[in-house]
């Protein structure tokens, strides 16, 4: 980036080290799927640590777990409608769905009963099974937003019976080796940082532990870089090679329950956290363990990124740090649009373009340069959406009121689109155009004063 836009880049993070007291600090800008800049504050071993600097990266495991979760059910392994006991059975909360426990909807509870999981050894899918008790669904199901490390525990063992795998084995083979992210393990490997309290009123560190939490280890067990992180941040931004198609990873990314209420700037999707702020929409998702903070976020619209460590406990604002990092690389080098040319579409659409009307309401259908079909109201408000093509006259919603609604085009006899059936109702060329098959019937003796 410009030397401007870096100084100001290492400004806010050796600020964050500075006030955070963080014993060090790394932190990349990810744009178009490449580390644009990265920097560094403080010491490991002795050092500035580097982009490929182990940390621990706490929670952001579980959205590498999700993703393994969603490969099956694009396999046709599960259904997310999927009560848990149709897969794992015998536990005290069967009735949650798969979406619910990828979501944190479950009603499950947060920490796994007994000793703090994050600071003990783990144990076995067994004794964690046998621990939750009918006490600890702590919420209706569905009813809101409660974070369950517990429900990640749950999916990693739904991994490993689908796959006849450890989760681990599952998430190695299908998502880290094909992203690129050799370096993402699940106990450090070569350089990493050691996690570390910061005494709240000296300047003096305490070493913190770091077990391996056996059947809580994918709600965080994982160690990770920045390079690597940067892969899946950019794989989060629509970037998912063959790991995931890029509607499912969209699918990751819908708001599927609202954290703050009424405020909605912090939700979670699919395995995702999601934040808005500053006018922008983000997805990723924070970490932290004893000793670790860790965030990786993306703005989908402009393709910026940004991921931040710190080795510290407490005391970092990672997630207000990976968002000013977003935040300065759009204000000071904003991506330009990609330059607009005619585009090598089915000409046997141009026929479906044009006005066409809800009613009495004006409407323009589009096509758009990957084929799709774009309806959008003549006034600019009201219902829009994008359609897919599904074959012979047919075409899937996408987005807006009629996602997931089927749009079929009605034809004379010699092939002129005459109608659109979407959802029931019927768009023509003229308002209510009495030759068309409009429900209800078009009165006879037509518009008037």
């Amino acid at each position: 980036m410009l030397p401007t836009t870096e100084l100001v880049l290492l400004r806010r993070i050796a600020t964050e080290q500075v006030s955070g007291r963080a014993p060090s600090l790394a932190a990349a800008v990810v744009r178009d799927g490449e580390i644009v800049w990265s920097g560094a504050r403080g010491a490991v071993d002795g050092t500035p640590p580097d982009n490929a600097t182990q940390y621990r990266i706490g929670s952001i495991t579980k959205s590498l777990v999700a993703t393994v979760v969603l490969r099956l059910r694009d396999e046709g392994r599960l259904d997310l409608a999927d009560p848990l006991d149709k897969h794992v059975p015998g536990t005290s909360f069967g009735g949650s769905t798969i979406a619910q426990l990828l979501s944190h909807t479950s009603g499950l509870t947060s920490e796994s009963p007994g000793a703090w999981w994050e600071r003990s050894p783990g144990g076995t899918w067994t004794d964690l099974s046998a621990s939750l008790t009918a006490e600890e669904v702590k919420h209706r199901p569905g009813r809101r937003f409660h974070y369950s490390n517990v429900g990640y525990g749950t999916l990693g063992e739904l991994v490993a019976r689908l796959r006849g795998t450890s989760w681990l084995d599952a998430l190695r083979a299908e998502v880290l080796e094909p992203l690129g992210m050799t370096n993402t393990t699940a106990a450090p490997s070569g350089r990493h940082a050691e996690g570390c309290a910061v005494h709240p009123f000296a300047d003096v560190v305490l070493p913190e532990p770091a077990y391996d939490a056996g059947a809580m280890a994918p709600a965080g067990q994982l160690w990770s870089c920045l390079d690597d992180l940067a892969s899946f941040t950019a794989f989060v931004g629509g970037r998912t090679g063959d790991v995931l198609s890029q509607d499912t990873v969209a699918e990751m990314r819908e708001v599927a329950t609202v954290d703050d209420g009424d405020v909605w700037n912090a939700g979670y999707g699919l395995g995702l956290q999601l934040v808005r702020v500053n006018g922008k929409r983000l997805a990723g998702h924070t970490g932290s363990m004893p000793g670790f903070l860790a965030c990786t976020l993306i703005d989908p619209a402009t393709q910026t990124g940004a991921v931040a460590f710190a080795n510290t406990t407490a005391g970092v604002g990672i997630l207000s740090l990976v968002t000013d990092l977003i935040s300065i690389a759009d204000d000071y080098e904003p991506p330009l649009p990609a330059e607009w040319k005619p585009a090598d579409i089915d000409r046997s659409l141009l026929p479906l373009t044009g006005l066409w009307h809800w009613g009495p309401a004006p409407y323009h259908l589009r096509v758009l340069g990957n084929g799709w079909l774009d309806l959008v109201p003549a006034t600019g408000a009201g219902r829009a959406s994008r359609f897919r093509p599904l074959g012979e006259d047919r075409w899937l919603g996408l987005d807006g009121y009629y996602a997931g609604e089927t749009l079929t085009v009605g034809r004379a006899s010699d092939g002129t689109p005459t109608h659109l059936d979407l959802a029931t109702f019927v768009f023509t060329r003229t308002p209510y155009d009495p030759s068309a098959p409009v429900p209800g019937g078009v009165d006879e003796a037509g518009w008037r004063a």
